[in-house]
């Protein structure tokens, strides 16, 4: 499979780029960056110490021609033009962008009528496996445990809470028969009364190079119960991009997500 990558000078790129390099059954078809990027014009191996013959480009229409699939994990805005791109060109998504508003989900949503689109806030087999675990005790705990999502990332991530926490908010919502816009609360300032039993909390953590830590804490009379997930890696995101365009190679149009590529849903 002709693989591209988007965001090839950032770290998650770069590690894409890498993972595409190794395996036997993609090949990489094209490394787009944004304009202006110093690292236009080098080798995508060039930080491996390898020659692939495919240079960093910002132009996204020569990529997407090339491409059989795009693998996104840029920001917002960088997604939409890529977005408009694909569909000219009728190449497949991997989405694994976070921080995009209700607008633009419906862009993507929208666009998967007409191509193939894998969108997932967390690519990682460990953290879509702790999402089944975690809509199955929330049916175990709907009463009498309070829910609190505790997410802790590096200092260059732009958004919060993290795709993967809201994630984890809406697969528990979605087992208790609530709407996670109505029930969520993003932290907590002041004098805010007693905790409503029926909410759902986020506080999220920026500091260092942490790559990704999530738990959920069921807290009950008593006892309390946490779910964690740590990552050390990024690999296991990248590992989990090839398996969806893997999966996407042999499906048409519509919207996907890890849960389906997995076999979860």
């Amino acid at each position: 499979m002709n693989i591209a990558i988007a965001g090839a000078s950032g770290r998650m790129g770069r590690m894409l780029i890498e993972a595409v390099l190794n395996d036997p059954d993609a090949a990489l078809a094209g490394a787009l960056d944004r304009a202006g990027s110093p690292q236009l014009g080098e080798d995508a191996g060039a930080f491996l110490g390898r020659h692939t013959g495919v240079t960093l480009t910002d132009d996204v229409e020569r990529v997407m021609a090339d491409a059989d699939c795009l693998i996104d994990f840029t920001r917002p805005e960088g997604t939409m033009a890529h977005i408009e791109a694909a569909l000219r060109h009728g190449t497949k998504l991997v989405i694994g962008t976070t921080g995009m508003t209700e607008a633009q989900q419906d862009v993507v949503r929208a666009a998967s009528e007409k191509i193939g689109i894998m969108f997932a806030a967390n690519m990682s087999v460990g953290v879509n496996v702790t999402l089944k675990l975690l809509e199955f005790a929330a049916r175990y705990f709907s009463t009498g445990y309070d829910i609190e999502i505790i997410e802790a990332h590096h200092r260059h991530k732009v958004d919060a809470p993290s795709g993967t926490a809201l994630a984890m908010g809406e697969a528990i919502a979605g087992a208790l028969g609530r709407d996670l816009k109505d029930c969520a609360v993003y932290g907590r300032h002041g004098v805010t009364g007693e905790r409503d039993p029926s909410t759902i909390g986020f506080s999220a953590i920026r500091g260092g190079d942490i790559v990704g830590d999530h738990t959920v804490l069921f807290a009950g009379t008593g006892e309390r119960i946490e779910i964690t997930h740590k990552s050390a890696s990024r690999v296991s995101y990248a590992q989990g991009a090839l398996r969806a365009a893997r999966f996407l190679a042999a499906h048409g149009a519509g919207l996907y997500d890890m849960q389906d590529v997995l076999g979860l849903r």
